[in-house]
């Protein structure tokens, strides 16, 4: 693959825009859907944190022309058989993303589980001179039973990555993104571009 020096990032979420701007830095310039005049709301109806994915870069590729990526990250925790998964940001019933709800939702599910391990898992997908690449990353750690933390978003401030005292919640956006599934993941990522 030849090198680039901008890449489209199919999300609409600002805050892994953010995230992902802040990890690659000035290394290459990640434009936004809006950027690329994108007002889709694009769909995300996979079962696998994978398929997701794929389909949101398949479709800025088919409908806007541009090689992109793409990502699907979910919280998988073990005492729940692996949810919330590909639902992480549609856990709670209702319409929309509500991470309040979600948090919610998962501590109530959580109650009197001895087992609180879990892992967050980044899947990016990567359309690029008409090839797809998937890379992840991974990072394991627990559920604490209350939240701990202003900073972050989504479970952050419930989700204690292993080898840490700090939820990611309660840790700088630096210190996250040296450690988190994102970043991992990211990093595979600049190592294809």
């Amino acid at each position: 693959m030849s090198s680039i020096k901008e890449i489209v990032f199919a999300t609409n979420n600002a805050h892994k825009l953010s995230e992902i701007r802040e990890i690659v830095g000035d290394r290459l310039t990640i434009l936004s859907l809006a950027d690329i005049g994108c007002h889709d709301d694009i769909p995300e109806n996979e079962d696998t944190l994978e398929g997701n994915a794929l389909a949101k870069a398949r479709f800025i590729k088919e409908h806007y022309g541009y090689d992109c990526f793409a990502d699907d990250t979910g919280l998988e925790v073990d005492a729940l058989g692996g949810e919330p998964g590909v639902r992480s940001a549609r856990y709670a019933p209702g319409t929309g993303h509500d991470s309040m709800a979600n948090m919610r939702l998962l501590l109530k599910n959580m109650e009197g589980k001895t087992d609180r391990k879990a892992r967050f898992r980044t899947v990016i997908a990567l359309i690029k001179d008409g090839c797809e690449t998937v890379v992840d990353g991974i990072v394991e750690g627990t559920i604490i039973e209350s939240q701990r933390g202003c900073d972050g978003f989504g479970y952050d401030p419930v989700f204690l990555p292993e080898g840490s005292p700090l939820t990611f919640a309660e840790m700088s956006a630096e210190a996250k993104n040296a450690i988190s599934h994102r970043g991992r993941a990211t990093r595979r990522l600049l190592q294809l571009l």
